[in-house]
């Protein structure tokens, strides 16, 4: 089970790193990003940061706890993250964005409770 949230999560972060990486003006224009360079950091992070996640997970034997932690809390970051704008938007935001946003958040969140229920404690292993 923690490897698969840390598949799961890196599911979720590496394409939408790649989307916003190579994000063409155009759509970039639609969509409301105003500096195209910021939504290039953003993307190569979130890339880098789906890479990660696919290599801790792909590691022989237990992931490591530093790699569970970070994935724990990046997870949540990024819940902390997008409920406040999604609430903050409130209506004018179209209800299909809202409703993909939210269960996004959920998503993350559930995978960062199975990470720490999955990842086995020091005392289960005296």
């Amino acid at each position: 089970m923690l490897r698969a949230s840390f598949w799961l999560t890196a599911v979720v972060f590496l394409p939408l790193g790649l989307l916003l990486y190579f994000l063409p003006a155009t759509l970039a224009g639609t969509v409301g990003v105003s500096p195209l360079w910021l939504a290039r950091v953003c993307g190569g992070i979130l890339a880098v940061w789906g890479v990660f996640l696919i290599a801790s997970g792909a590691v022989s034997g237990q992931p490591q706890a530093t790699a569970v932690g970070g994935l724990v809390g990046g997870n949540l970051l990024s819940a902390a993250t997008l409920i406040p704008a999604v609430i903050r938007q409130g209506e004018s935001m179209p209800a299909g964005l809202r409703a993909l946003l939210l269960g996004s958040a959920g998503v993350l969140t559930l995978l960062a409770v199975a990470a720490l229920i999955t990842f086995p404690s020091r005392r289960s292993r005296l």
